[in-house]
């Protein structure tokens, strides 16, 4: 293919959409990122930011050696802007990589409005050229008019799930006599006390059960047999409906603390993790749920520690929508049918922060790559970012699921190396974490390899 200088079109300015742009520039490319807001809102939104965190403030773990630090490492080697912008926002959250929302979506929107490669448009877009190189990057909240036609270009019906988002609390109404700080085993990345946690003794966690199990939701309007909640965000009255112990061995999990007025582990606890630089918000960890407000008040204020809690925002729930894409999709992100249209993100049927700002990466890459005439190569499976296009390019379809990063999904060390480090699995996951970089930087060395 002749090099040309047409522009790589990107639909969508959250994680993956503001990510592809930027890649794409980077390597020479003219971009058009396409934005609805603030022309047109989302349910989950609250600003116009490119970048805007919804579901949580967290990019999930900087354990050296675990499979989301793996992925954001490969990130970091390849210059991503998004995971760059988080380093900057980083607030306190023991070993995950937690930011200020507002100060991290502020520095995105401003790098990218003051790239002059990108034109930012902030138009809904509808229609989809066969002609045009264009990057699909549009989310979880895709506007249904987009919706339509995506299922017009790909020939296949649209998949849902449902997602859940988590209430905030105003850190002031929180009752630190009661709620102590403290990270799970003591153990954060600077040493310093990252959590609030609110601790429960059996007889409040029953109460809380019971008030939970009769708690009103928010009636549902697509028939639930057809539109399954992702069993890594489940709410916590559906969590609850699992067995009264669920929560106690899910978000309320009492292990690695101890509560200092009693001594001892507390039969549950509710972790607060801090949203923002000035620490004046906390997020309810793992307290995502479809309760009327007035209920989400009524049950939330039986925790211990937040009788008296102001919340800033309640928890909801909002439909994400995503690709079939083992299906339709290569390891490079292309459209089987138009190599000419890429997808990237949590509509490409990968769940996480990361692992969308990941694919975006890739996409914007490959984007580019293709409207320069080259040939287009899938990222080495060896490598986080390979294994991850490769699970959405040749899994199941007729059981396909979104999927976060995990050590599963890269392939197994040589049989001679699991032998060795058989007993030791630490050393294991390690090892492929080695593999993995070592991969990476081979293929940055080559020339022509889009990294």
């Amino acid at each position: 293919m002749a090099v040309t200088d047409r522009p790589v079109h990107v639909i969508g300015g959250g994680l993956a959409g503001s990510e592809a742009a930027w890649q794409a520039a980077r390597l020479g490319r003219r971009v058009v990122l396409h934005e609805m807001r603030p022309a047109r809102a989302t349910a989950a939104h609250k600003t116009d930011r490119l970048a805007e965190l919804v579901c949580s403030n967290s990019l999930k773990s900087e354990q050296e050696s675990s499979a989301p630090w793996l992925l954001k490492q490969e990130l970091r080697r390849l210059g991503s802007l998004l995971i760059t912008a988080a380093g900057q926002a980083r607030v306190p959250g023991g070993h995950a990589l937690t930011v200020d929302r507002d100060s991290f979506a502020e520095a995105v929107t401003a790098t990218i409005a003051a790239e002059p490669l990108i034109e930012v448009r902030r138009e809904e877009v509808d229609r989809i050229s066969p002609e045009a190189i264009t990057i699909i990057a549009t989310g979880p909240l895709t506007s249904n008019a987009l919706a339509a036609e995506i299922t017009r270009i790909t020939g296949a019906d649209q998949l849902y799930f449902y997602d859940a988002i988590s209430p905030i609390v105003d850190a002031e109404t929180v009752d630190e006599r009661i709620a102590f700080r403290a990270s799970r085993y003591g153990k954060s990345l600077d040493g310093t006390e990252d959590y609030l946690n609110c601790p429960l003794d059996r007889t409040q966690y029953e109460a809380f059960v019971d008030a939970l199990l009769q708690a009103e939701a928010v009636p549902s309007h697509i028939p639930e047999d057809s539109t399954p909640y992702f069993e890594a965000c489940l709410p916590i009255e559906e969590l609850a409906r699992r067995g009264r112990d669920t929560l106690r061995f899910g978000p309320m999990k009492p292990m690695g603390l101890t509560d200092p007025r009693t001594g001892r582990r507390p039969y549950a606890a509710v972790q607060l993790r801090q949203e923002n630089l000035r620490a004046d918000s906390y997020n309810l960890v793992g307290f995502q749920n479809h309760l009327r407000f007035g209920e989400q008040a009524r049950i939330l204020r039986m925790i211990p520690g937040l009788e008296n809690a102001e919340f800033l925002r309640f928890g909801q729930i909002h439909r994400n929508t995503y690709i079939n894409a083992p299906a339709l999709l290569t390891a490079t992100l292309q459209l089987r049918r138009n190599p000419y249209i890429f997808f990237a993100g949590q509509i490409s049927g990968v769940e996480g922060y990361v692992e969308a700002i990941a694919t975006g990466l890739i996409a914007g890459r490959h984007a580019a790559a293709l409207a320069a005439g080259e040939e287009l190569r899938p990222f080495p499976r060896e490598t986080a970012l390979g294994s991850l296009c490769h699970y959405i390019s040749a899994a199941d379809p007729s059981s396909y699921q979104p999927a976060n990063i995990t050590f599963d999904l890269l392939p197994p060390l040589d049989e001679a190396t699991r032998s060795r480090l058989r007993h030791d699995k630490k050393a294991r996951h390690a090892e492929v974490c080695r593999r993995a970089l070592a991969k990476l930087e081979e293929l940055s060395e080559r020339p022509h390899a889009h990294v």
